[in-house]
Order: structure tokens, then C-alpha cells, then sequence
């Protein structure tokens, strides 16, 4: 079939062309949103999932659904080792450009945006020598740095007088303003806990600005771990692969909308092959779209295209992260996939290696940090990746 007219989008963050099962989430923004605008206490929002579930698609979606009420948006993506505070001042920079021509007082923008840049350039920033050395952050802000506000270099002061001015420049203009934070659990332990404490202080103030997160399944934990008061400051929305229904719901819809359709075997097929997971989906149905001759598509399709599916996935979804890892990294990665695709424990990881526990801590961590497992709890691992362990099983020794 033409493969200009494809639908299937497998992308990183890539809206697909049906967003598919993810209704109760959406309910349950639109009710944070509505309840935010009536001035009514609502709690922040946790998205958490593994890797390619669409917890990207989710953040930017519901970021749509607030700029679509007129309220001030800003995103980050979290990294490790980085400090938050200069990606939080440019997001409510936008944020803020964004409710200003609504605002009747230019002053007021102006006193917001001269706390900011004090903000901005209150932290610590190492130079090349790694001598520490003040921010100088130019955002294009024509006002001089305020003082006295939010430039105490304490960042759970700073950000919780930062958010405070910015929520109320929001309820000047009878909005609010949502701040999106992509791969949370990456922000270093101390920002954590500043931004946990600044979100707590909000909820008490009942200030219009929420915080909408999106992590690995740990999330939570790093956020308790922070602050024990954070389960009950956040609203947490768990997000795993698509049902059956949901799964061919994301197939049909658009295959349809180009006036083709699939067999009842090749969904049966599909639905096998990539497991509900919203990534698979959408790459199998590529290149399956992209080597059947004629609609329907059938099952004899869809056994065509999977060797060039699962080649394209072992490349960029496995290929790619595998690489990254250090040749300890590897070895512990292959003793986990050996034991299966359950959460093992470390214990049997070390049995499975031949090591001792605590010998093996730098691998465990260094794949930590790089979003390659997660600690699903205490004592136990798990893959940040659905399938990765079956992939690993698949490559030679």
C-alpha cells in the first residue's frame, strides 16, 4: 500500500494518530483543570509507566488540553545531575509570556519577570575548572534582577516563592498555569525535595499552578523518599499497555480513515506481536502497513513484517539503550534476563554472576541513572524497557 498515506507514527513522544485507552486519564485532568479554575483544592498529577507506554504522548496532550483553557504552559525534561532550577525559570517564562498581553498591569509582569531572573541566577553554576560561579542566564528578560525574592540560593525557598508569585500573576488574569516535567525522576534528590515542598505549599495557598509529572514506575518512591508527605500531595495515574480493545482501536481507527482494514487474524497477530504496548503497536503497524499489497491486511502480513519490525526495534528501542551501558552494566543486564522478566532480586542477580552483593552496587547504580532499570522495591530490579529482557536473551554471548 502507499506508504506516503502510513498513519503509524512509532516516535519518541510522537502523538499517534489514535490515542487509544488513555480515556480515564484524560477524565481525570480535565477534572484537575476544572477544579483548579473554580479555585477548588486539587492535588498535582503523577504519570508513571515504563518505557514507551506514551507517558510523553500523555504530558503533551494534557499540555494541549490546558493551553486550550487559555492557561500558561511551560515543559522540562529532567536530567540527571542537573539542577532544575534554571529549566523551571525558562518554563514559567513561557509560561508567564504566554497570560501576559491578557494582564492589565504591565508592572505586574514586569516585578513577576525581575524575580525570576533573580531566581534564574540565585543557584550556583560550576565552571569549566569546577569552581562554582553565579548564573548568567540571559532569557531576553529587559528588567533588572528583584531583590530579596527568590534569590536566596535555597532552592526550596526560592521555588516556593517563585511558584507563589507566579500562580498569583495567574489569578490576576483568571487563569493558571501548569508546569510539565518530563523523566521527574531524574531531578536530584535535594530539587526533589524542593519542588515537593514548593507543590505543598501551593496546595495550602490554593494558588492556580500545578506541577504534572511523568516518570519511570520508581517515581513515587522518589518522591516519598523526599518527602513522606508526597503521597498524598500528588494524584498518581499508573499507565501500563493497551487492552485488546484499546490495542485494536488504535489500529483500526486510522487504518480506516485511509479506507483500509485488518483481518480479525492479523489483529489477533498484532496484538501477540507487540503485546498492547502503545510503541509496538505503532511499529509493527508501520511496517506492516508499508508491505501488505492490498487491504484487508491479513495475517500472512503481518507475518511478513515482523522479522523487519523486531530488526528495526532491536536497533533503535533496545539497540540503542543496550549500547549505552558500560561492559559491567551488560553483564549485569544479561544475569537479570536469564532470571526472567519478573522484578529479580539483586541477591540472585550476584548468585547468577558469581559476585558478591555489594560488588556489583556500581553496575546496579549505573544503570539506575540511566533509566535502564528501576528499583521496583526494596531489594528487587526490574527493566525500565517491556520486553528488553527477552531481547538480551536473543543476542549471542
Amino acid at each position: 500500500m502507499d506508504p506516503v498515506r502510513n498513519p503509524y507514527a512509532p516516535g519518541a513522544g510522537q502523538r499517534p494518530p489514535e490515542l487509544a485507552g488513555r480515556d480515564r486519564e484524560l477524565k481525570q485532568f480535565e477534572v484537575v483543570l476544572e477544579r483548579v479554575a473554580r479555585g477548588r483544592p486539587e492535588r498535582s498529577m503523577i504519570i508513571t509507566g515504563l518505557r514507551g507506554v506514551g507517558k510523553t504522548v500523555l504530558l503533551n496532550t494534557f499540555r494541549s488540553m490546558a493551553i486550550q483553557r487559555l492557561w500558561g504552559t511551560g515543559k522540562i525534561e529532567a536530567r540527571p545531575d542537573q539542577s532544575i532550577r534554571r529549566p523551571i525559570a525558562a518554563a514559567l517564562h513561557m509560561a508567564v509570556r504566554e497570560l501576559a498581553p491578557r494582564h492589565r498591569a504591565p508592572d505586574r509582569i514586569e516585578q513577576f519577570l525581575g524575580v525570576l531572573k533573580a531566581f534564574a541566577q540565585a543557584g550556583p553554576e560550576e565552571d569549566a575548572k569546577g569552581k562554582a560561579r553565579v548564573h548568567r542566564w540571559q532569557p531576553g528578560i529587559d528588567v533588572p534582577a528583584a531583590r530579596g525574592r527568590a534569590d536566596s540560593g535555597d532552592l526550596e525557598i526560592d521555588l516556593t516563592e517563585l511558584l507563589s508569585d507566579a500562580a498569583s500573576v495567574a489569578t490576576d488574569v483568571g487563569a493558571g498555569i501548569a508546569l510539565f516535567v518530563d523523566e521527574m525522576q531524574d531531578i536530584p534528590a535535594d530539587d526533589v525535595s524542593a519542588l515537593c515542598a514548593a507543590c505543598h505549599e501551593l496546595s495550602q495557598s490554593g494558588g492556580p499552578l500545578i506541577v504534572v509529572g511523568a516518570g519511570l514506575p520508581h517515581l513515587p518512591a522518589v518522591l516519598s523518599a523526599s518527602k513522606s508527605y508526597s503521597e498524598r500531595l500528588f494524584r498518581y495515574a499508573r499507565i501500563d499497555r493497551l487492552d485488546r480493545e484499546s490495542a485494536d482501536l488504535a489500529l483500526l481507527a486510522p487504518a480506516e480513515r485511509e479506507g483500509v482494514t485488518f483481518t480479525a487474524e492479523a489483529l489477533d497477530a498484532l496484538y501477540a506481536a507487540a503485546d498492547g504496548y502503545p510503541y509496538f503497536v505503532q511499529a509493527y503497524a508501520k511496517v506492516v502497513w508499508d508491505v501488505a499489497p492490498d487491504t484487508p491486511i491479513t495475517a500472512e502480513d503481518i507475518k511478513v513484517a515482523a522479522p523487519e519490525a523486531e530488526s528495526e526495534l532491536a536497533v533503535g528501542f533496545f539497540g540503542s539503550r543496550y549500547e549505552r551501558a558500560t561492559p559491567a552494566e551488560r553483564d549485569y543486564m544479561r544475569a537479570m534476563a536469564a532470571l526472567g522478566d519478573d522484578p529479580v532480586p539483586t541477591a540472585a542477580v550476584a548468585e547468577e554472576l558469581g559476585r558478591k552483593p555489594s560488588s556489583l552496587s556500581p553496575a546496579r547504580d549505573g544503570l539506575i541513572k540511566k533509566g535502564l532499570v528501576y528499583s521496583a522495591e526494596r531489594g528487587l530490579v526490574a527493566f525500565t524497557v517491556p520486553h528488553f529482557g527477552t531481547f538480551l536473551r536473543s543476542q549471542p554471548a
